[in-house]
């Protein structure tokens, strides 16, 4: 309200100069009078002080108002990401949504910096410029009303021929961050497999893609904008030809208009610009707007249970497919753990291992079938509850820039010293730890690039049991180890007396025989599950596996 106050003010000092130059000319040289000369040459200068200090005004508040918005509107977006359930976020895209957060947050900024900086002048200075042409020269308004009706034609077609060209626009960008994404995050691949040249040609396409989508936008508006100005230069050289017997008296408010007309065109330039980026913001508004308003696809009780979770898990006859996917990940799993137990689950890549414990934290919602948790139905559970019994260890391990210590207390930020220190020893993290020049208080770059992919996976595990866990998932989180290094960290698991249940997902059999129970999947179906004893003997699948790795026979009771 400030800032368009301020802008209003400034609109007023720019109208009011043509009038005062009118009188100068019409009072002053009319009649030789230097006193009237200098009088209102004085109010001129005046004026267009005031106008200066007011559009100061106008531009700091205008400033202000645009970065706050764009503030807010990203704290939103990011708040409403954190809250959708895994499969929003895959049929949103995580490139798409960086898109929406950074560019299109600043085609809003841009565009409500633009409406109090212009958007709100413009119409002020067009509405009253064309009034004070009317005052000055009433028999104009035919030609005024022409033009008008000429420029509105020209401005509607022009948001409508513009409006879908800029929303391609932000979807080629969107494919842009998604390549650029992909390369970033595995150009180890790239460069060791020497495909830059096959990234360079696709970087090259989506780019192209990206111009020749904003070389069909701006099209509209070389198109468009040339137009605008030609109509109203037109209506000056009209106003002109008709005020051509205008008396001497009448050469003040001649001039008058014809300033005024030239604020018209400035005006309409402003409206027009102005117009053409309310498009494109249009465009990012409605992508925006996708974000803010996408509901989580989880359904979340009412008056959520929050039950003392000690790690029981049933699954009674479940089934789960992705979202756009023509086939179930699982089908008819029918599973109880008991809490305490530590589960082994193997399978072929592809047999749903993965998508078996990414439904015990809740990251996707089972589409047949009930998960129990203690005898709670998993969906009836309060979420934070939930994952703040369970604690994940991916395959790949995911590290964030600061400290090893800082890293270990995402797992629980209360924990001391000896707590993290506690579960860097089961978890083999120990050794390198305190071998590096500063122990706890080594930094760490980004994804943990200065480490290896062994110790990124220990740094994990003792993350994970930081947070003092009643269920513990290891995804493939100790396929980086060494057969040693595993052995030590599953006997340290196994040291810690059923505290806890652990399912270990793993590809190598020898992992998966000193557990507890094994769970043998394939093609999401459960193949067995028992004892390394008992699935030998039932389950040809497991057996397959065992001859494949170990090989050698097997004669029983190993």
């Amino acid at each position: 309200m400030l800032s368009t106050f301020f802008l209003t003010m400034e609109a007023l000092a720019d109208l009011l100069q043509p009038t005062f130059m009118s009188m100068i000319v019409d009072r002053g040289i009319r009649n030789a009078s230097v006193r009237q000369i200098l009088f209102y040459g004085v109010c001129m200068l005046f004026i267009a002080l005031a106008g200066a200090g007011c559009a100061v005004m106008r531009n700091g508040f205008a400033s202000r108002v645009s970065q706050i918005v764009g503030k807010e509107l990203r704290r939103d977006m990011y708040h409403n990401v954190q809250l959708l359930s895994m499969e929003n976020i895959d049929r949103l895209r995580p490139a798409s949504i960086i898109t929406r957060i950074t560019n299109d947050v600043a085609q809003i900024q841009e565009f409500v910096n633009g409406i109090m900086r212009i958007m709100v002048k413009a119409p002020i200075i067009c509405v009253g410029a064309i009034i004070l042409i009317l005052v000055q020269t009433p028999g104009q308004a035919p030609v005024i009303a022409g033009i008008l009706l000429v420029v509105s034609v020209l401005i509607f077609g022009n948001m409508r021929v513009g409006y879908p060209r800029f929303g391609k626009v932000q979807e080629r960008l969107d494919r842009l961050n998604g390549v650029t994404r992909e390369f970033l995050s595995s150009v180890r691949v790239v460069k060791a497999f020497n495909a830059e040249d096959g990234e360079m040609e696709k970087f090259d396409g989506v780019s192209w893609e990206l111009a020749r989508a904003n070389t069909s936008a701006l099209r509209t508006m070389a198109v468009f904008s040339p137009f605008i100005s030609l109509t109203v230069n037109f209506g000056v050289v009209l106003l002109l030809w008709i005020s051509k017997s205008a008396q001497s008296a009448e050469i003040g408010r001649l001039m008058a208009s014809v300033n005024y007309m030239t604020q018209v065109l400035f005006a309409v330039g402003m409206i027009s610009n102005t117009l053409n980026t309310a498009v494109r913001a249009a465009a990012s508004s409605a992508r925006i707007s996708e974000v803010l308003c996408e509901k989580p696809a989880q359904r979340m009780p009412a008056q959520p249970l929050m039950p003392e979770i000690c790690g029981d898990i049933r699954f009674e006859r479940v089934s789960f497919s992705y979202a756009g996917a023509g086939k179930e990940a699982l089908h008819d799993i029918n599973v109880h753990i008991h809490p305490g137990e530590t589960v082994g689950i193997i399978g072929s890549t592809g047999s749903g291992k993965t998508t078996f414990v990414n439904l015990v934290p809740r990251f996707y919602d089972a589409t047949k079938g009930k998960l129990l948790i203690d005898g709670c139905d998993v969906t009836q559970i309060d979420t934070k509850c939930l994952r703040t019994a369970v604690a994940v260890v991916p395959q790949k391990a995911l590290l964030f820039s600061g400290t090893i210590k800082e890293n270990l207390r995402w797992g629980r930020e209360e924990a001391d010293d000896e707590e993290l220190c506690r579960a860097a020893e089961v978890a083999c993290a120990d050794e390198f730890i305190i071998k590096s020049a500063q122990g706890y208080d080594t930094l760490l770059g980004q994804g943990g690039v200065n480490l290896s992919g062994g110790q990124k996976q220990r740094l994990s595990l003792a993350r994970a049991l930081v947070r003092n866990p009643k269920i513990l998932i290891l995804d493939d989180g100790t396929s980086a180890l060494d057969a040693q290094t595993e052995s030590d960290v599953l006997k340290g698991l196994g040291g810690m007396g059923g505290k806890m249940t652990v399912l270990l997902v793993s590809q190598r059999i020898s992992t998966v025989m000193r557990t507890d129970r094994i769970l043998c999947l394939d093609r999401g179906r459960v193949q067995g599950y028992g004892t390394h004893d008992e699935l030998m003997d039932s389950c040809t699948v497991y057996r397959e596996i065992y001859d494949s790795q170990i090989g050698g026979g097997y004669h029983g009771g190993a």
